[in-house]
């Protein structure tokens, strides 16, 4: 018998996961050519050709031992000083080793700093539309997600409600630039305002308000797009940090969490969210690939293959008539539904073998999140079905 808290996360599993487990279905009835998977946001970029060159240069380097032995709870020392030393020539920070944790991807690090904060009972805010598993992070250690509604206009965060959501009882805030599942990014002055409202309401209710950052596409930014380094805003500001996506690592499950100084007790922080990496059950990061990153932290994956995917997708889409904000990050458009019901659309679309994810599961209804981190081939070969979805319900 299952314990009660898991009986609605089987009950409602993740309906990108069960998206992405029907494409493989289809994909063996009518061949994987003949079905066009835009559910997962799985890079199909390779890592860069230094993250090979890395690996095998450390095998061959190091003794096995040092490779894939334990070490500090978070992290190697010295990986830990080159990240901090990386950001601060970026974004002319004063990092350094003892603000960065290594974690399993940005996804352990949420889970380490939520429980490092967290009491019972005390809510979390973030912005719709925002990643479904946020609030499954939360809950973990019964806290409760306080979402605020979406600002369709174009997603920047809906800064008014935000402001009459504050409360006692909220620990924290969530937010995620370049944004999954629209691409937005949060602009400079959005950060500002939300740096400003934060730091009165801390002073109104008597509590510093931790703002949370979770930033897996901070370097797929198209354009020109500056992504703004959140802690220039706010001295209470963590980041959760994975190089899934900027080196196409997302199986290898490796990232940071960034405390700064100026976060209030970021020592006490620090020390616990130490712990939590331990008692969680992640002990250290994975041995190897700190290593890895301590070679290719300045390594990045061609952007220019997503960007090409971007403008084909989005050019092909609203010529069919398809509405959608064009992403300034990341690799997804949120393309409003022409049917009311989005999951009606969907199941549409599925009759096509275009598979996309509804809205809803991103507490956003109406829209459905397409992911066009797959081959441009494959954006080639879906585009007939597309219009054929549109000719049936756009008209």
């Amino acid at each position: 018998m299952i314990s009660e808290k898991m009986k609605p996360l089987v009950q409602n599993n993740s309906a990108i996961r069960a998206m992405f487990e029907e494409g493989k279905r289809l994909a063996a009835i009518y061949g994987a050519e003949n079905v066009y998977d835009f559910s997962l946001g799985n890079p199909n970029v390779p890592a860069p050709e230094a993250v090979k060159t890395a690996i095998m240069d450390i095998l061959n380097e190091e003794e096995s031992n040092f490779v894939h032995g334990y070490m500090s709870n978070a992290g190697y020392e010295d990986v830990r000083e080159t990240i901090a030393q990386s950001l601060n020539e970026r974004f002319g920070t004063n990092f350094h080793l003892e603000n960065v944790i290594m974690t399993v991807g940005a996804a352990s690090g949420m889970n380490i700093i939520l429980k490092t904060l967290l009491n019972p009972g005390e809510e979390v805010i973030t912005f719709a539309p925002y990643f479904v598993e946020y609030g499954n992070y939360v809950r973990n250690y019964d806290g409760n997600l306080v979402v605020v509604s979406p600002n369709t206009e174009n997603f920047q965060p809906n800064l008014t409600e935000f402001q009459e959501k504050i409360t006692k009882k909220t620990r924290a805030v969530i937010i995620n630039s370049p944004n999954n599942p629209t691409g937005v990014v949060y602009s400079e002055e959005t950060l500002a305002q939300i740096g400003r409202i934060l730091t009165e309401k801390s002073r109104e209710i008597g509590h510093g308000i931790f703002l949370i950052s979770d930033e897996p596409y901070r370097e797929l930014a198209y354009d020109g797009v500056a992504v703004p380094f959140v802690t220039k805003y706010y001295d209470n500001a963590i980041v959760c940090y994975s190089y899934s996506k900027s080196l196409s690592l997302p199986g290898e499950r490796i990232g940071y969490v960034l405390i700064p100084d100026a976060v209030e007790d970021a020592e006490e922080v620090t020390a616990a969210a130490v712990i939590a990496n331990r008692v969680l059950g992640c002990v250290n990061a994975p041995s190897l690939f700190q290593r890895v990153i301590k070679r290719c932290v300045n390594e990045q994956v061609n952007l220019e293959a997503y960007d090409r995917n971007r403008n084909r997708l989005y050019g092909a889409l609203t010529e069919y008539g398809f509405t959608c904000i064009r992403p300034q990050g990341a690799f997804y458009l949120f393309v409003k539904s022409p049917l009311e019901d989005e999951k009606e659309f969907c199941r549409i679309c599925k009759e096509h073998h275009v598979l996309v994810v509804p809205g809803s599961s991103f507490a956003c209804p109406g829209y459905v999140r397409i992911s066009y981190c797959v081959s441009y081939q494959q954006i080639e070969r879906s585009l007939p079905a597309f219009q054929k979805i549109a000719a049936e319900t756009i008209g």
